[in-house]
Order: structure tokens, then C-alpha cells, then sequence
């Protein structure tokens, strides 16, 4: 099996754990909404789900569009770094547990997570992400779509995401902190 068709396979695993990540978060939307969740930041969601989808497809053809190879040395520092992104997004989706979610929900009356990644980093689903969007074109040199999610993910994240979420943070806090 050629390392091109390798890669179109990891691409489509990822696609699959995407997929499986949007029903775990449906799942936990229902589950804040049930509790009095409110959304937060919704108007950036859908420019998110775009540059999501756009890193898979982009990873795809610009391997087989420009033919790019797969170089040993930095492919396989590149896999193990995807693949560890992958392992902190699922332990954040763990400790978490029914909080998390693509989406910024606020449930009234919840006190912030401090356990799990979140001991030392306040957004490490966002270390997840920013580590996998520029591994994982690379693992096969794919290196403008691993420039150009870098770029794009960096004003959405620096611009809009994490700004509502410190926002919607902020509010959870004080509404905890607050006596009702």
C-alpha cells in the first residue's frame, strides 16, 4: 500500500473522529441545554466547522494534487505529534465529561474544571488543535495546508474563539461565585 493512499486513510480516520466528536457533542449540547445551558459565540460556530472540514479536505488534495512526498524523518515526527494531539483532545472530551463541547455552552451554577489538562493550561483542546492542524498535513509534506490552517485557525482562535469562551468563562464564574 503506497504512503499516499496511508494518508488519505489517517485523513479519513480523522474525518471519522470528527464525525464521532459531533454526536458526543450534540449529546453534552442536550444534556446543558436540559439544565438551563445557554450558547455563547454561536456566529463564529459555523466559520470553525468550515476550517475544520476545509484542513481534511485541504490535507487530501494537496498531497495528490501536487504530488508531495512522504519524507520519513519528518512524517513520522509529524504522525506521533497528530496522534498525541488526538490523546489530549480525548483526555479534555474525559474530563470534561458531559461540559464539553464544540460549541460554548454555559450551564448556570457549574463550577469550573481544574483536574485533568486543565491543571495546567486554561484551552488545551485548543493545544489539540493548533498541534493537530499543523501535524497533520505534514505527515505527507503537505506543508500550505499546514501553513494556511495555522494562519486561519490562529485569527479564529485568537479573534473570536477563545475571547467568547474567556467571555463565557467569565460569566460562568461569576455566576458561580455570586449567592443566587
Amino acid at each position: 500500500m503506497s504512503s499516499v493512499t496511508l494518508f488519505v486513510l489517517l485523513v479519513g480516520a480523522v474525518a471519522v473522529e470528527r464525525l464521532v466528536e459531533l454526536v458526543v457533542a450534540r449529546r453534552h449540547a442536550a444534556w446543558a441545554l436540559a439544565r438551563g445551558g445557554v450558547e455563547l459565540g454561536a456566529g463564529h460556530y459555523p466559520a470553525m466547522v468550515a476550517l475544520h472540514t476545509g484542513l481534511l479536505v485541504a490535507c487530501v488534495v494537496e498531497v495528490l494534487g501536487l504530488d508531495r512526498p512522504f519524507v520519513p524523518a519528518w512524517g513520522w515526527a509529524a504522525l506521533a505529534l497528530a496522534l498525541a494531539s488526538q490523546v489530549l483532545r480525548w483526555w479534555c472530551v474525559r474530563t470534561l465529561g458531559p461540559q464539553w463541547n464544540t460549541r460554548i455552552l454555559v450551564v448556570p451554577g457549574l463550577a469550573l474544571v481544574a483536574r485533568g489538562p486543565y491543571r495546567w493550561l486554561r484551552h488545551p483542546n485548543y493545544v489539540a488543535v493548533v498541534v493537530e492542524g499543523a501535524a497533520l498535513p505534514l505527515v505527507h509534506s503537505a506543508w500550505l495546508t499546514a501553513l494556511g490552517f495555522t494562519v486561519l485557525n490562529a485569527v479564529l482562535l485568537l479573534g473570536f474563539r477563545i475571547p467568547a469562551e474567556e467571555r463565557a468563562l467569565d460569566a460562568a464564574t461569576t455566576d458561580v461565585a455570586s449567592p443566587a
